[in-house]
């Protein structure tokens, strides 16, 4: 045990020269001044430079405008080409017999416009400022009502057009005869369609 203590004591007498020596060394260097020549090396003169902003350069041109949003323009109006029908060539028959019986007594088809109402004008027709004249042939029977029509020259408006035969086949007239009963007929009437 006594050997362990000697160890230990050498120990504390190395430990204490070293930190006496220490603080030799150092109190050295504070009275000759190196600890002034460290801060001055520590503290040696800044140097500062001014470091101006680097700008971009101006745009040359500013940019074009975007251009407009643009509206596709409705389609242009192209009415339907005018049709006309021409009623089948009927040739007289040649007269091949001889007969005592009188010639059939015929009489015409009465076709009176102002007989009938006339049909309400198109609404889209009226907003999109449409007029004309349409011709139409039709087919009354024996009752004097409309069997059939056609139209046989056009307004330019199909609306119209359409509008016109609706409004002929509400419409009654008088057929034709032949000697005295009546038949079916074939007549025409034009509609004009004007704004008012």
């Amino acid at each position: 045990m006594s050997y362990a203590v000697q160890r230990d004591s050498s120990r504390r007498l190395t430990g204490l020269v070293a930190v006496v020596a220490f603080h030799v060394v150092l109190v050295y260097a504070l009275v000759h001044g190196l600890a002034r020549k460290i801060v001055e090396v520590v503290r040696a003169p800044l140097e500062t430079k001014i470091i101006e902003e680097i700008k971009a350069p101006p745009p040359d041109k500013p940019p074009p405008p975007p251009p407009p949003k643009l509206a596709m323009p409705p389609p242009p109006y192209i009415p339907p080409p005018e049709v006309t029908v021409q009623a089948p060539l009927v040739l007289a028959p040649t007269i091949t017999a001889v007969t005592n019986k009188p010639p059939e007594e015929r009489t015409p088809p009465v076709f009176n416009a102002k007989l009938c109402d006339e049909p309400p004008y198109p609404a889209a027709a009226r907003r999109a400022n449409e007029t004309g004249t349409v011709r139409l042939r039709f087919l009354i029977d024996v009752n004097g009502k409309v069997l059939d029509s056609k139209v046989e020259r056009s307004s330019g408006s199909r609306r119209l057009d359409e509008a016109a035969r609706a409004g002929l086949s509400l419409c009654r007239f008088r057929p034709g005869t032949v000697n005295g009963r009546p038949e079916q007929s074939w007549g025409s009437i034009d509609y004009v369609w004007k704004l008012e």
